[in-house]
């Protein structure tokens, strides 16, 4: 039998600065909140994800994401159940962070501000983020892709895309 595999992409808006604790292995780990959101025909649909980021990783968090922060997350994903205050059952959509990447543009983002302050921990709460505009919103009139080759920089993206046959898939 063939082995299987977990890894979900989320790219989202923090809901709350990551908060720092020990477990009992003494390794540090990072929890916070990612929101996605889609936009369709009937509204928005927002998705919470709960996600813990251990080690080095869990510290990179703590020191530079911020509520608001716009970020990449990747790792396996877990649905649990658990009852509420109110005695409710209610699911939850956890993540345990492998990888992070910031996408806050240059200037927007609390890592710019981290370095120019010599890698000091920042404090602070939400601020603006800019969100790529829709795609009905977007003037691609001044886009030349008279030579449609490779030479874009794919180090821009979170990810890059490999052309197998005809069908186009997300790779990383």
């Amino acid at each position: 039998m063939g082995s299987s595999y977990n890894r979900i992409t989320i790219i989202g808006n923090l809901g709350r600065d990551p908060e720092m604790r020990a477990i009992p292995s003494g390794d540090m780990v990072a929890g916070f909140t990612v929101a996605t959101t889609e936009r369709g025909k009937n509204g928005d649909q927002t998705t919470w994800f709960r996600v813990s980021a251990f080690g080095k990783l869990a510290e990179t968090c703590n020191q530079y994401l911020r509520k608001g922060s716009y970020v990449y997350i990747e790792g396996p994903l877990t649905q649990r159940e658990y009852t509420d205050r109110e005695g409710a059952t209610r699911q939850s959509l956890d993540v345990r962070a492998r990888e992070m990447r910031m996408l806050d543009k240059r200037g927007e983002g609390a890592a710019d501000v981290a370095a120019a302050a010599g890698g000091a921990q920042i404090g602070g709460g939400s601020r603006p983020v800019r969100r790529p505009a829709a795609a009905a919103e977007f003037d691609d009139s001044a886009i030349d892709d008279s030579a449609n080759d490779d030479s874009a920089n794919m180090d821009d993206i979170p990810f890059r895309a490999v052309e197998r046959g005809t069908d186009w898939l997300l790779g990383g």
